[in-house]
């Protein structure tokens, strides 16, 4: 059995492969009736798209999105949702699978290669296959389509440490994110990586990043106990994400090294005549309690592992099983998890959507009033 989709009210298939003609993704469970062009979608496949810097894999892709199904013309002249199943197609335009000859031959450690030759008995060894972080690119365009599900809510995500140099709270300035090419909120710490990774990349080498995700503007009550809690299904989307090692909800492991007064959220009253639910004076929780969100944001933290190609000689062995060493020839990013920043900020609008959904299903348009 194959396992492509994800989603459980709001569900995503993503298709293709590095070097094929195309990938894609089909997104069921849209409701009807949201707006939904091109245009809504490309500006994030733009963030996501190789080639913007030496900083990353310099395969020149457009990424450009196209709409095959899905969408009609409003009688008031605008494209919206019609509730069936929404096709999107992006073509590959920039491939060259003869810079993967030696991979044919033998395994490149750290990546999926082996194990998609034990599981399947052969793989599509261009550029990795559906292993590749090409696929990505999918996800991203199914998270535009969620972003219109959850207009309510606000997404954002940084990478907040690169090579083992995190940057300094206190410098943090989201307005940085967008103004230089590691989406860093501290300038200080953008300059030192212009220098560590470009280093690495000139070595044939890679590094690993760790990216923050914070969703504001989720109300109380998203997550549905006990086998689709709101942190249990982002733990699985972020981990589902390629070269993803390690996912973190509000302080994750720092949580183990506290004592339960310093855990704890205090809560205070809310504002008199205001409807909002207590007012909480910390987030260790990360906007979570009990599989459900509390009004507060929701803070996700995850671990990128350094790219796996890279042109420093490992140790490996063949499909034959002899001994060998591998150079891995072609385009990769020195750190992949540069361009996971808005693949992190697609999944988790992707499971919100989801959970809006399972939640509306459940609860209905409840009225505490």
């Amino acid at each position: 059995m194959s396992f492509n989709s994800f989603g459980r009210v709001f569900r995503f298939t993503t298709w293709g492969e590095s070097h094929g003609p195309a990938i894609g993704v089909v997104v069921d469970g849209c409701p009807p009736g949201l707006p939904l062009s091109e245009t809504d979608i490309q500006p994030w496949l733009d963030l996501r798209k190789p080639g913007t810097s030496k900083f990353t894999t310099q395969r020149r892709e457009a990424d450009e999105v196209r709409i095959l199904s899905g969408v009609f013309e409003a009688p008031d002249g605008v494209r919206r949702t019609t509730g069936t199943p929404i096709s999107l197609m992006i073509e590959n335009t920039d491939q060259r699978s003869k810079d993967y000859s030696d991979v044919a031959k033998a395994y490149r450690p750290g990546h999926a290669d082996y194990a998609y030759d034990a599981k399947y008995g052969f793989r599509d060894y261009r550029g990795g296959g559906r292993s590749s972080a090409r696929e990505t690119a999918s996800r991203v365009a199914a998270g535009a389509v969620a972003r219109a599900v959850i207009p309510e809510v606000d997404i954002f995500a940084y990478v907040s440490e690169i090579g083992g140099d995190a940057i300094d709270y206190d410098n943090f300035d989201a307005a940085q994110i967008g103004q230089n090419p590691f989406f860093c909120p501290d300038a200080e710490a953008a300059v030192r990586w212009e220098a560590l990774v470009d280093g690495a990349r000139l070595d044939g080498s890679s590094l690993g990043a760790v990216v923050e995700c914070v969703a504001s503007g989720v109300p109380a009550g998203w997550g549905a106990p006990l086998y689709a809690k709101l942190d249990s299904e982002l733990a699985s989307a972020m981990m589902s994400i390629n070269a993803v090692k390690g996912v973190e909800i509000g302080d994750g492991f720092a949580a183990a090294r506290l004592r339960g007064e310093q855990n704890a959220d205090p809560m205070r009253p809310a504002v008199e005549g205001g409807n909002d639910g207590p007012i909480f004076l910390a987030n260790h929780a990360g906007g979570i309690a009990g599989g459900i969100s509390t009004g507060q944001p929701v803070k996700v933290r995850i671990a990128f592992k350094p790219t796996s190609s890279i042109l420093i000689p490992v140790e490996t062995v063949t499909r034959e099983g002899e001994a060998s060493d591998i150079v891995t020839r072609g385009r990769h990013d020195p750190c992949v998890g540069i361009r996971g920043v808005p693949v992190v900020e697609a999944m988790m609008a992707l499971v919100l959507a989801d959970q809006k959904l399972l939640h509306r299903a459940q609860c209905g348009d409840r009225d505490d009033d």
